[in-house]
């Protein structure tokens, strides 16, 4: 695997890292105490094509690569994890759920104004007793004549309140377990869906998280996404690609911790010199370095194979696990360096610290992402 960036794709980060530089990090403590995503944003994002990012020029999207991909939002993490994770969200969830399995109808009518950043994404899969137990499910949809009836409520939905169009995993058919759910495009404003409690994060902010509810909510039979009892099915291949991207959003957001305290280190001093001078903080530097680059590369392995059409059920959960778990001690190493500066809001340490949880739980979590290796590397046993 050639790991070299071509010149196009330095390009393209250097793009990204420009305007992240100034269009999110002056808005960072704002955005995250707003507890808001910036619809303002929306638009500046679409225009550097990062609100279709993986989609063919027909569909409104800016056909990139899955390692382009990575890159993009590992450049947006570095400065806000949280304006990322929606992007993530969008793109590699809601938005690819209709690419990969909606008809052709439901690309033209969906995916192009999403893939254009006029519209945001949302993907309905949790519940309260059902997160990775999909059996445990208790949203149904019921068959009555050409419309579906979908009843039930959804929890920790990111743009659960601001999304304009929903992807909803419900149960068609109790019987069949796992392959009696199915999928359904769900519009905003769709009498019967109503958001429930925005949900008050540790981190990540800046996403709208909330319950959704559906009372009694019809959609037209063609709101159907993909085959009738594929859905959950349908859902573990999009959560496939999409932990590529959340392996991504962690390799970012490590850098961006480790930039900060690298730049501290270097800024504080202690016995009349540089705290980086020291051993043991330099010792945490280059161990953060090096997991970083690790991580990078396995994240960048599975999105090659992603572009190469191969499966990346294995490579995807490893880089999504190992990602994660190393972003997590980046910053909270990067807190450490900072002393007493890493637990006030007035240096960045003290967000990445909070952000960084929710990737060793969100799209898997960490003991989900175990599992499915085994799974993959065990299975003869």
């Amino acid at each position: 695997m050639d790991v070299r960036l071509s010149d196009e794709q330095q390009l393209l980060r250097r793009s990204v890292r420009e305007f992240a530089e100034a269009e999110l990090r002056p808005h960072v403590m704002e955005w995250d105490q707003a507890q808001q995503f910036p619809a303002a944003v929306l638009t500046r994002l679409a225009n550097l094509g990062l609100m279709g990012m993986q989609f063919p020029e027909e569909y409104g999207g800016a056909a990139m690569s899955a390692v382009d991909y990575c890159l993009c939002l590992e450049e947006l993490a570095r400065v806000d994890p949280s304006i990322c994770l929606s992007v993530a969200a969008h793109n590699g969830l809601g938005a690819a759920h209709i690419f990969k399995f909606g008809t052709e109808a439901q690309k033209r009518r969906y995916l192009v104004p999403l893939a254009e950043g006029r519209q945001l994404a949302a993907w309905a899969l949790t519940e309260a007793a059902s997160g990775s137990d999909a059996a445990a499910m208790q949203t149904t949809a019921v068959r009555e004549g050409d419309d579906w009836v979908l009843s039930g409520t959804k929890q920790f939905i990111t743009h659960g309140r601001g999304g304009d169009v929903m992807v909803v995993m419900a149960v068609t058919s109790r019987a069949k377990g796992s392959r009696g759910i199915s999928a359904f495009i769900v519009e905003r404003g769709t009498p019967g869906l109503r958001a429930g409690r925005k949900e008050d994060k540790l981190g990540m902010r800046a996403s709208e998280t909330s319950e959704v509810i559906f009372d009694a909510c019809r959609v037209p039979a063609r709101q159907l996404l993909g085959v009738e009892g594929q859905g959950f099915v349908n859902a573990l291949q999009v959560l496939d690609a999409g932990r590529i991207g959340i392996a991504a959003l962690a390799v970012g957001l490590a850098q961006g911790a480790y930039e900060a305290a690298r730049a501290h280190a270097f800024e504080r001093r202690q016995f009349g010199r540089p705290i980086g001078t020291f051993q043991a903080v330099r010792a945490k530097l280059v161990d953060a370095a090096l997991r970083i680059e690790g991580a990078r590369l396995l994240t960048r392995r599975a999105a090659v194979m992603q572009d190469e059409g191969q499966r990346t059920t294995l490579e995807a959960a490893m880089a999504k696990l190992y990602s994660s778990e190393m972003a997590v001690r980046v910053a909270e190493d990067g807190v450490q360096l900072h002393g007493g500066y890493g637990f006030v809001k007035d240096y960045p340490a003290e967000k990445y610290f909070r952000d960084v949880k929710l990737t060793t739980i969100g799209e898997g979590t960490s003991e989900i992402q175990r599992l499915v290796i085994a799974r993959q590397l065990l299975a003869v046993l």
